[in-house]
């Protein structure tokens, strides 16, 4: 077995042994191997052991890594900030995206969705703890824009995404889960049919899924911790 395989192995183990013991149903948590960074060849050893969706954070590097395994019909999610300017071919080689925060942006992929691919499933990204570093619509408007992305006819709006600020203890880490949670409760209630929490990594995802995730996004712990993107 490979170090990826065994890793992700590993991970999955996480996933399912968390899933019991928040009383969650087995395999009601999707995993997305974040792969930035990573090259084709450790993405394939994933894809070996049945691993079949991918997020990218960074378009110029997954748009070769897309067309290379384009015949693995993988399904494919970016989770980075988005430039206006990149989101034509967001919207045309992706199934999912993770970190649409403003109207602008969700309105470009709504208009650049090519008409023969089914609606781009989106998740709102919200900046739930108010961290100026952090990309996300406040929870202030997100009602607003949730409702806006809802009438697009080239969007699927599923859910609700965050990126919490670091921290090392456990119920720390279930308290802006809990909050997003809400949010996302409270949209349903309004109407919105929303079915997924894209919430948890590496570190925290424990905690995402004591909190409701439907999605955790799992780079390190399966390909090993990267290097910092200037090194």
């Amino acid at each position: 077995m490979t170090q990826i395989a065994q890793q992700l192995a590993q991970v999955q183990t996480r996933i399912a042994e968390a899933e019991q013991r928040f009383g969650r149903p087995a395999g009601s948590v999707t995993l997305v191997a974040a792969t930035k960074t990573c090259s084709v060849s450790a993405i394939r050893a994933a894809i070996a052991c049945g691993q079949r969706a991918f997020g990218e954070n960074y378009l110029q590097e997954a748009l070769p890594k897309i067309k290379e395994l384009e015949s693995e019909n993988l399904e494919w999610h970016f989770i980075g900030p988005i430039q206006s300017n990149k989101t034509r071919d967001i919207a045309a080689h992706f199934d999912w995206v993770h970190s649409v925060d403003r109207l602008k942006v969700a309105q470009r992929l709504n208009q650049q969705r090519p008409p023969e691919l089914p609606p781009l499933n989106v998740c709102l990204q919200v900046n739930i703890s108010g961290e100026d570093s952090k990309s996300g619509t406040t929870p202030e408007e997100l009602t607003e824009l949730a409702k806006a992305v809802a009438e697009m006819p080239r969007l699927s709006l599923r859910g609700l995404m965050t990126l919490p600020p670091l921290n090392s203890d456990f119920e720390a880490q279930r308290q802006p889960f809990r909050a997003l949670h809400q949010l996302w409760q409270e949209l349903r209630q309004g109407g919105l049919k929303l079915d997924t929490l894209s919430i948890g990594m590496t570190d925290d995802l424990e905690a995402a899924i004591a909190e409701g995730a439907t999605l955790v996004r799992v780079g390190a712990a399966i390909f090993g911790r990267r290097p910092p993107k200037d090194a």
